[in-house]
């Protein structure tokens, strides 16, 4: 067992107060914390005994504030803090803030495992965001090594992002393909990194299956112990057997069961969301195991908690979380889970460590150190003896006593510490509820007919600016639209909840690879086709949600818009990668979903296309995307629902366009002067400004 496992003092351990500086650095982290989302029903009554054999409850503490406590730290995917920290990504992190949120985060737990009585930390998966990049792989294992050096044992798994074959899990079919099963293991990176020798230092280590991606942990807190079994991307039938024997030789654990996938979240943004692969799971490993009363995962972007009963009539918490969507790939949020085992509860706390620790000068809005919100600040009451006493009776509160743990993390945390203002968007109270800029060249808003109805070909979309009008184009009038049909472009009033325009336009039926796209253009004579911004800068803003129907097979690489022409022909351009035959701007989707803004550049001489990506985006949400450029400070920055993105151009000088006779195209793009990459989905209003916009004066603000 871990030599951390009990603290009986630990209340009177000082909390570290000092938080971590770049790799190698001795300045270490003060934060405590744990995220997670909350539903009101989801809260569980604590029980009494009775005459049913099950044990009375522990008698309550004298003092209720002092009680048997000890602490679980959570780390959500950590994709993007691999990624940007490595010198192929420009070492966002060290240059913009001197520390990395990955390091951040473990020194954090190392430090204070102690004072806060944390025997064991759980990794939820997504190691790094590009499983085929060592230097990522390079930036997690040290990151990691530090709860080695600090023998603080944690479990951890390969999320999709971790394994060379990422296939989803669609049906029991599924089962049959990108499982652990059909994977060549001497090739899996993951395995190489994290290999069984090395879990095998664990003290906590229990073993792994055939495969070595699935673990099982075994950690002592106040007296009593628990298992937790992680499980990998995309278990096999095998590796669920192995699973199911494992907790069976181990009869008397609760267990904590941890996946990559399983919960996600609903459309409103707190709603838990079952999955097909979550469900199976259920069916195959955990409604009939009572010893699993919590499971954990990632994957799925943002919070949510859902109770369930068993087929023994217990609960089991299911808890998803993951913040790589929010500002700086997830800001550094963790979460710390405190068992309170005298009053019957757990309470979860979502903090980030590297926050408190950044220059105060590059501080946002975005920049919470502790979240308050319900679905990530809050407690669900267990009776813990009377939850296992099906397979251990003996279970009961430890003889410690100490005050809450997240409280007390919290305190340290925002000791001297003062959060910038956040602020609250309001949604618009009609459509003409937002800022008029002087400076907007085009500004397109696709309503007009009625919802669910065929936009007609050469319909036109008004340009509330004036000048740049857009039309429907014609029928498979060009080359590479073959097979587009009159229904595949449809009025809508779904739109984003900030976006004032009443609807959006639904692209439907999109098939790259069956010439099946539908778009609109600017007119051969439009002022915008010929515009660079190269003296005056720009803001681009739209509104967009991808189908839930993407697949990357027919959808990558799908354009919200581009400019037609090819790159290739513009004076100076040095092609990096043999990519002539594409547009000189592609504001698309990758395939990884990624939002891509790239462009060639409007200076004079020799210039190569610039880009800015964000991370993955869901599917079947909505989200607002501004690009401004600024040509003095001679950077382009991209925000996500308000949130820069960690990768940018850092060139705002303009963008070139092949020549004034190529028109503008909403909803696909081209390669080789042939229409393709048509978008799956629905764009709302879009708005091009020549000058560099703050957040006041975008879309999603309101008229003064």
């Amino acid at each position: 067992m871990s030599s951390r496992s009990k603290h009986p003092h630990a209340e009177s351990s000082p909390l570290s107060s000092t938080g971590p500086m770049a790799p190698g650095a001795t300045r270490r982290g003060l934060l405590c914390g744990g995220m997670a989302a909350l539903l009101p029903t989801g809260l569980l009554a604590a029980c009494g005994g009775g005459d049913d054999g099950t044990p009375a409850p522990a008698p309550a503490p004298a003092n209720p504030a002092m009680a048997s406590r000890f602490a679980i730290a959570v780390l959500p995917d950590t994709q993007f803090y691999s990624r940007y920290a490595t010198q192929a990504e420009n070492s966002q992190f060290s240059r913009n803030f001197g520390s990395e949120p990955f390091m951040a985060q473990t020194f954090w737990a190392a430090d204070n495992a102690k004072a806060l009585n944390i025997p064991f930390l759980i990794h939820l998966g997504d190691v790094v965001d590009q499983v085929g990049k060592p230097d990522q792989w390079k930036v997690a294992d040290q990151a990691m090594r530090v709860l080695e050096t600090g023998k603080l044992p944690y479990s951890v798994l390969a999320g999709n992002h971790d394994v060379l074959n990422d296939q989803d899990y669609v049906d029991a079919g599924s089962q049959a393909s990108g499982t652990d099963a059909q994977r060549t293991l001497a090739n899996e990176p993951y395995l190489q990194w994290f290999p069984t020798s090395r879990a095998q230092r664990q003290a906590t280590f229990g073993g792994r299956d055939p495969s070595g991606f699935h673990e099982w942990h075994v950690f002592t807190a106040e007296g009593q112990k628990f298992m937790v079994l992680s499980l990998s991307w995309r278990i096999s039938d095998a590796g669920i057997a192995w699973a199911r024997n494992v907790i069976a030789t181990n009869p008397t654990l609760p267990v904590i069961l941890v996946n990559h996938q399983l919960l996600n979240i609903d459309k409103d943004a707190k709603s838990p969301l079952e999955t097909p692969y979550g469900l199976m799971l259920w069916e195959k490993l955990i409604r009939d195991n009572d010893q699993i009363f919590m499971t954990l995962n990632g994957h799925h972007h943002g919070a949510a908690h859902l109770t369930k009963t068993n087929n023994f009539g217990n609960a089991v918490e299911q808890m998803v979380v993951d913040y790589q969507m929010a500002y700086e790939g997830g800001n550094g949020l963790m979460r710390l889970y405190e068992f309170d085992l005298s009053n019957g509860s757990i309470d979860v706390l979502s903090f980030s460590p590297w926050v408190v620790n950044k220059p105060r000068a590059t501080l946002t809005q975005f920049d919470q150190a502790v979240l308050t919100s319900a679905n990530e600040r809050f407690s669900i009451k267990i009776d813990f003896a009377k939850r296992f006493a099906r397979f251990n009776t003996d279970f009961k509160a430890g003889a410690t006593r100490r005050t809450s743990i997240v409280e007390e993390a919290r305190t340290a945390l925002l000791a001297g510490y003062t959060e910038p203002q956040v602020a609250t968007p309001r949604e618009p109270a009609g459509p003409d509820d937002y800022p008029k800029v002087a400076s907007t060249v085009a500004h397109w808003r696709f309503v007009g007919g009625t919802a669910g109805q065929a936009i007609p070909s050469g319909q036109v979309i008004a340009d509330e600016a004036g000048q740049n009008p857009l039309r429907r184009a014609a029928l498979n009038s060009e080359p590479g639209v073959t097979s587009a049909q009159l229904g595949d472009l449809l009025w809508s009033t779904d739109r984003h909840r900030l976006s004032a325009a009443p609807g959006s336009a639904q692209f439907a039926n999109t098939d790259k690879n069956a010439g099946r796209i539908s778009y609109f253009l600017t007119d051969a004579t439009a002022p915008i086709n010929g515009m660079d911004f190269a003296a005056t800068g720009y803001t681009v803003e739209a509104f967009v949600k991808i189908d839930k129907g993407w697949t990357k097979s027919v959808h990558a690489w799908m354009n919200i818009m581009t400019r037609d022409g090819k790159r290739g022909t513009v004076p100076g351009f040095t092609p990096p990668d043999n990519d002539a035959e594409s547009t000189p701007l592609l504001f698309a989707v990758s395939s990884l979903r990624e939002i891509q803004w790239e462009v060639v550049p409007a200076h004079a001489g020799d210039r190569a296309a610039q880009a800015s990506w964000s991370g993955e985006i869901m599917a079947d949400t909505w989200i607002h995307i501004a690009v401004v450029a600024d040509p003095v400070a001679k950077q382009s920055t991209m925000y996500i629902e308000g949130a820069p993105v960690l990768r940018n151009s850092g060139d705002g000088s303009g963008m070139a366009p092949v020549s004034a006779a190529m028109p503008w195209i909403v909803g696909a793009g081209a390669w080789d002067g042939e229409r393709t990459d048509g978008w799956i989905g629905n764009i709302g209003e879009i708005r091009i400004a020549a000058t560099p916009l703050p957040p006041a004066q975008w879309l999603t603000a309101r008229k003064a």
